[in-house]
């Protein structure tokens, strides 16, 4: 797994860098270089080429002068426009090196950048760095909206200016980069939503840190840790062997999220499942998952589950994950059954929909149980649980992930692009797949059955969860080359094998 640095952890790096002999200077000067290539790049050549570096004041602005430099250095013809004087070290210095080459300096107005950008075939943003919150405003706001109304390649210092490096917000106007060149390890802000979508190519360049420095508990996830993640089959494998999971949900007028979600456990590679519903929904569930085993369960007047049976408790005693709630409705005496089962489950169980929804307001008492918890709710349901507004969620999302963790003792799974996945103790993994293609109603009953066909299998809630999820949003994709804006449930749940083999293999 990649590390993600948040701009504290970044600063921290520097400063520990330094400690072990490391120039500020070296640093600065390695950075400057890899993004003068990496506008090179953007260039595809340099003779007859001209560049523009815009530079805000602090390290990012020397950066960009560093850049500068390098780019003059390969006959690019290169001016630099200064948004503020008195730059500290080290990059006070970079901006006095600048003297003995052709490179010219200007101090920043609206006419000077209009004039410039007309000319230039590739531009550098060094206006603000991964500290950067807020709203850009006089002179910097008018530099990034220049930049983007150019329509001139541009390559940003470490991060797209105007993003939020902690957490990818974007609260007034932003860089829109075509390539983003970051140092020793990605920033929040180039991997969450919707500053991705302002960083373009995102290129994490060694400038000199030591590796062993680099570590953080927030992390991105890539197919080959995922392939690590999940058990393989051994040749003398049989269904029990290969895990078995239980799926509770459904009612009289949402009969389909059980199926979906029992046929995904069975896709991520479960070898039995089980699917409990009201009994009344029984043979409309028989038909929808025809290789699972089925218990009928007691149903309220209104179709929805009221309460457990001695053929449930048999099942549960034999099984290796629970997985709870697709279209169980918010009953009250349905949701006082869940709370029971969940707080009394002896094996792991993910917990989704309407299972969540069951401890609306009652996050604190998901904490006692005898089991582990996985979580898994989309910015709605987050909200109920937690007790929030479901606006002040996308405000922090890795800070309220940790928060819930911690608060409820469990994995917390928050869907969205990007899906988090985190810890009681902190740790946050970032899964890179998935898009609007899962934008339908269904795709989350798929995510919460593979997160119990896998706990079944035998990995552990958090890698349950953060294989799920990058499969899960693989298949997506692989469902929507295909069928486009049409995508629906089923087409993914169908690619599910596809994408697991081209993770996981075999």
């Amino acid at each position: 797994m990649r590390y993600v640095l948040t701009p504290a952890e970044a600063a921290g790096l520097d400063r520990a860098s330094r400690e072990r002999g490391i120039a500020a200077d070296t640093l600065m000067e390695a950075a400057g270089r890899e993004v003068a290539d990496g506008a090179l790049r953007l260039l595809g050549g340099a003779y007859g080429r001209r560049a523009l570096v815009v530079c805000g004041r602090g390290n990012n602005g020397g950066d960009g002068l560093v850049a500068a430099r390098y780019l003059d250095g390969a006959d690019v013809r290169t001016t630099v426009l200064l948004l503020e004087e008195g730059f500290g070290e080290p990059a006070r210095a970079n901006l006095e090196r600048l003297e003995v080459t052709t490179v010219r300096r200007r101090p920043f107005s609206p006419t000077a950048i209009g004039r410039e950008l007309e000319r230039a075939d590739v531009a550098v943003d060094a206006i603000f760095g991964t500290g950067f919150r807020g709203v850009p405003k006089g002179a910097y706001a008018g530099a990034i909206e220049a930049l983007n109304a150019s329509g001139v390649p541009v390559a940003a210092v470490d991060i797209p200016s105007g993003v939020n490096g902690e957490t990818g917000s974007v609260d007034g106007a932003a860089v829109r980069a075509d390539l983003t060149v970051t140092f020793g390890a990605a920033k929040p802000g180039l991997v969450l939503l919707p500053g991705a979508t302002y960083a373009g190519v995102v290129e994490v360049e060694p400038i000199g840190f030591p590796e062993d420095l680099i570590r953080s508990d927030l992390q991105l996830v890539e197919a080959e840790d995922v392939a690590q993640m999940v058990p393989p089959r051994e040749p003398d494998t049989h269904k029990r062997a290969a895990g078995y999971a239980v799926v509770v949900g459904g009612s009289r007028l949402m009969t389909g999220a059980v199926g979906l979600a029992g046929a995904a456990a069975y896709r991520a590679g479960a070898g039995l499942v089980a699917v409990a519903v009201p009994e009344g929904i029984l043979p409309v569930a028989q038909a929808g998952v025809r290789e699972a085993v089925f218990v009928a369960l007691p149903e309220t007047d209104e179709g929805s589950v009221a309460g457990g049976s001695h053929r449930l408790d048999e099942v549960l005693g034999q099984a290796d994950a629970l997985a709870i709630g697709p279209g169980m409705t918010t009953d009250e005496r349905t949701a006082g059954w869940i709370r029971e089962l969940v707080r009394s489950s002896e094996i792991p169980v993910v917990l989704d929909a309407d299972g969540l929804n069951a401890f609306a307001g009652r996050a604190d008492d998901l904490a006692d149980r005898k089991a582990e918890v996985i979580l898994t709710p989309h910015a709605g349901e987050f909200a109920r649980l937690a007790g929030i507004a479901t606006g002040e969620i996308e405000t922090d999302r890795v800070r309220h992930v940790r928060d819930l963790a911690a608060r409820t003792s469990a994995i917390v799974l928050l869907k969205g692009s990007r899906t988090l996945v985190g810890t009681p103790d902190g740790a946050v993994r970032i899964n890179p797949t998935g898009g609007p293609y899962l934008a339908t109603g269904g795709t989350g009953d798929v995510l919460t059955g593979m997160i119990g066909g896998l706990l079944a299998r035998g990995c552990s809630p958090f890698d349950a969860g953060s294989a799920a999820a990058y499969v899960h949003g693989l298949a997506g994709r692989l469902a929507a080359d295909e069928r486009g804006d049409g995508t629906t449930a089923v087409d993914v749940l169908e690619r599910v094998p596809r994408a697991m083999r081209e993770v996981v293999g075999g």
